[in-house]
Parts: C-alpha cells; sequence; structure tokens
C-alpha cells in the first residue's frame, strides 16, 4: 500500500551518489579512509574523544555491552549476573546484547508522557545489585539526564545510552548519546541519516575505544594504534599482527561506501534536525490539547524522529479505529518502537525480572503508535492529520 505520507524518505541526492561513485572508481569497498575520516567527523560533531563506526546502531549496542565485559577498569567492568536496568520499552537489540552476555535485566516502566525512564520507578529499582543502567533516548526524546546522574550520584553503577533513534537531540545544550560512558547512534534508512545501514558508537574513554577497535574486527590487533589499551605496544612487523587475536570479536565492520555517505550526511545534519523539530514545533501547537490522544512531552531539546499517538486513558476509541483513520488519511503508522517488549516471547531466555507493574508500558503497547516525521515542511501533512484526528 502506498501512503501519502510514509514513515521515511531519502535525505540524499547527488552528493551522497557522487561519494558512493568516488568508492567505485577507487576500488577499494572495505572499511578503510573513508570510514576513518566519517569517524573524526562525527566525533568533532558530537563533541566525543573517540567514534567508532559499524554496520548498524544494533551491532553498536552489542559491542558496547562486550567492551564493559574486557575493560580493566573496575569502576566499569561488568560480570554475568549482574544487574542491568532498562526500560521496558526500546527495540529488541537494546536488549538482545545483555541476554547474550549473561547479565539480569530488570524492565522498569516508562512515562507515558515522555516516553523514557519513568524516574520515579528507576530510582525505586537500584539495589546494591545494579551495576549498569542502559538508558534509551525513544523517538528523538532525550531522557532528563540531570535528574538520571542525581538518582546515581555515589553508587557503583555504569550509564550507558542507546541513542540510536535520537540523533542531534540535545539536553541542556549537550548532545544525547555523549552523557554514558558509550552511546550508539543509527543510521538506517529511516533514521536522521542514512548510510544504507550503519552504526556508531561514541566514548570519551581510551581503553573501551581500543576495545572497541579490536571488537569490531574479530578481536584482532590489527587496527589497534602501536600504543594500546589492550595489549601495550603492538609489533612493528604487520605479517605477526595480521591474525593475532586477544579479544573475543565479531566482523561488524562498515563498508566504505557508508563512510563516504556518513561524510556527506554529517554535512546536512543540522539541517535535517532543524527542519525536523520545525515539524515538531507544529505537531506540539497542533494537539498538545487533543481530547483523544495524547502526544510525546519533549524533555530538553528532541530531534523529533517521529510523533507518537497515544490513545488517553478512558478514551473512546481503539487503536483500531485510530489507524483506519490515519491510513485513510493517508498516514503510515507503526507500534510505538517494540511496545511493552517485556510480553514478548523471547525474554524467556533471558535472566530478568520486572520492576513493579509496567502500567505506562503495557498502555503504551495496547493504545499507541507513532508516524513519521521528515526533513522537509509538513504543514499540509500537520492539516491532515488534524483533520484526520476528529472523532
Amino acid at each position: 500500500m502506498s501512503f501519502k505520507y510514509p514513515l521515511a524518505t531519502t535525505t540524499w541526492d547527488n552528493a551522497e551518489y557522487d561519494a558512493m561513485q568516488k568508492v567505485i572508481a577507487s576500488g577499494m569497498f572495505t572499511m578503510g579512509q573513508h570510514v576513518a575520516a566519517y569517524e573524526k567527523e562525527f566525533a568533532d560533531y558530537f563533541g566525543a574523544r573517540h567514534a567508532v563506526m559499524v554496520n548498524s546502531g544494533s551491532s553498536a549496542n552489542l559491542l558496547m555491552v562486550g567492551a564493559l565485559f574486557f575493560t580493566q577498569n573496575a569502576a566499569l567492568k561488568l560480570n554475568a549476573g549482574d544487574e542491568v536496568i532498562v526500560p521496558a520499552v526500546s527495540w529488541s537489540t537494546t536488549y538482545h546484547p545483555l541476554q547474550q552476555y549473561g547479565l539480569h535485566v530488570k524492565f522498569v516502566d516508562i512515562d507515558l508522557h515522555t516516553l523514557n525512564f519513568d524516574l520515579q520507578a528507576l530510582e525505586a529499582a537500584i539495589t546494591p545489585r545494579t551495576r549498569m543502567i542502559f538508558a534509551v533516548n525513544l523517538l528523538g526524546n532525550p531522557n532528563n539526564f540531570a535528574a538520571i546522574q542525581k538518582i546515581i550520584a555515589g553508587k557503583n553503577i555504569v550509564l550507558m545510552e542507546d541513542n540510536c533513534e535520537s540523533m542531534g537531540a540535545t539536553f541542556e545544550g549537550k548532545q544525547a548519546g555523549t552523557f554514558g560512558v558509550m552511546g550508539s547512534y543509527s543510521s538506517f534508512f529511516s533514521h536522521h541519516i542514512s548510510t544504507m545501514e550503519g552504526g556508531m558508537i561514541v566514548t570519551d574513554d581510551e581503553e573501551l575505544y581500543h576495545i572497541l577497535l579490536s571488537m569490531r574486527a574479530h578481536g584482532w590487533t590489527r587496527n589497534l594504534p602501536k600504543h594500546n589499551r589492550v595489549t601495550g605496544v603492538k609489533s612493528d612487523d604487520p605479517f605477526e599482527e595480521s591474525f593475532k587475536f586477544v579479544l573475543p570479536g565479531y566482523n561488524v565492520r562498515p563498508l566504505e561506501l557508508s563512510g563516504a555517505l556518513g561524510i556527506e550526511q554529517l554535512k546536512k545534519l543540522p539541517d535535517l534536525v532543524a527542519n525536523r523539530r520545525k515539524n515538531g514545533a507544529l505537531f506540539q501547537e497542533a494537539f498538545k490539547n487533543h481530547p483523544q490522544v495524547m502526544i510525546q512531552q519533549e524533555t530538553g531539546e528532541s530531534s523529533w524522529f517521529g510523533f507518537s499517538l497515544i490513545i488517553k486513558p478512558g478514551a473512546d476509541i481503539t487503536r483500531k479505529q485510530l489507524i483506519e483513520k490515519l491510513n485513510a488519511g493517508g498516514f503510515e503508522c507503526r507500534p510505538i518502537v517494540a511496545g511493552n517488549f517485556a510480553k514478548n516471547e523471547c525474554v524467556k531466555y533471558f535472566s530478568h525480572e520486572v520492576h513493579g507493574q509496567l502500567k505506562n508500558a503495557e498502555h503504551l503497547d495496547g493504545h499507541g503508535l507513532f508516524i513519521g516525521n521528515h526533513h522537509y515542511p509538513l504543514v499540509e501533512a500537520i492539516a491532515d492529520l488534524k483533520t484526520a484526528l476528529r472523532f
């Protein structure tokens, strides 16, 4: 089915196609100088010391979790069985790496307005066993990191961010994704920028950076600097270092094509986010007092990945009716990420628990959806949405 207002549209123009042609002409398709240049520019843009590009935001989350098992820094190190607190609403690849590394996952409810952590529930969920909080910035909206930092102050708890949906969002002037010891980003087609497939990790920690470099490519030493925090000093003999494996790693390297695309897309990011925010302002003004549905409440400055619509408790409409009206108005829509993830069948394979009740996550799961935001003006779309939401 074709929609007048799809979830996602391309942000490419001739700059991206020309960049790909240059890579094709070079004959160098595996990870190389374009990826390295993109990593440097990405780190500079987001105010981080280091950036590591991978083949997806999902892989970024996997490497971040794994890196905390191999660090020598006792303040950051995780071990199997450690408790990790997560919001009950996110995408599967926030959670799967935690299961794969044998961590104990504690699901905490979300705030029905911000769609991020319910901060009171988060604070109450912390126990002496808690070693990490994995914050998720949902649909472009950053968490209240001032409040989270206050909650964990003086505790031996690592903060990490899944920022795959919120590139360009800021909280108190600081980029989302840079509040934790590591943060992940996605550049899948439907996200703020697109490198076909792609993800990025940022960190200020040099040892974690070197661990990530090794884990990204088989756990070998080849991509480490001569003086590094994993092996100490590398041999100058490239033959000796060709197949030297020091960590259990993966092959989640990106392509040069994706690095070249990232360079061009990053140039556009300020305007892409600014235009999404303009659309966000129109959306908020139009639906802030709607009698039947509630919209996401902005924390800091959202980069407005999409627009959520949640039927208010007690309203006399169903989500099926809402979907029918939106589809008839030309709007493609989807569930809000994976809804209440704790109810998914795969969770039976997790060591996990639910803190308290997931009342808000469950309401979102049965009564929420989102529609797309874009990098171009949506004045007509907002007008059509107002028409579609007249009950």
